[in-house]
């Protein structure tokens, strides 16, 4: 079992920046892909950003320029900066830990991301 705890959302203005934090209970980087999904009201979830065992990332098209995926292997942290954002990244965050040979994979419970003047 792993357990994911996301934390850093709020409220922020349009053009301002964000910087979310997923906690892992344990070190889990070198077998699981990590990744950052988001939902907001009436659509469906949604892939912003990857990372891979190896370091590899990827991002949506949306948020490609803006956003950063990034890890602390000691900390068993993974983080999601956010910079420019804007009114439509408006969302609950959610992070993901995937290892797709057992089909193994974990959610956080989702932090709340409020782009508004």
């Amino acid at each position: 079992q792993v357990q994911l705890v996301e934390s850093g959302g709020r409220l922020v203005q349009p053009g301002g920046s964000l910087r979310l934090s997923c906690a892992a209970s344990r070190n889990i980087f070198s077998i699981y892909t990590m990744g950052w999904y988001r939902q907001a009201p009436g659509k469906q979830r949604e892939l912003v950003a990857v990372m891979g065992t190896g370091g590899s990332t990827n991002y949506a098209d949306s948020v490609k320029g803006r956003f950063t995926i990034s890890r602390d292997n000691a900390a068993n942290t993974v983080y999601l900066q956010m910079n420019s954002l804007k009114p439509e990244d408006t969302a609950v965050y959610y992070c993901n830990a995937d290892e797709p040979t057992f089909r193994l994979t974990y959610w956080g419970q989702g932090t709340q991301v409020t782009v508004s003047s």
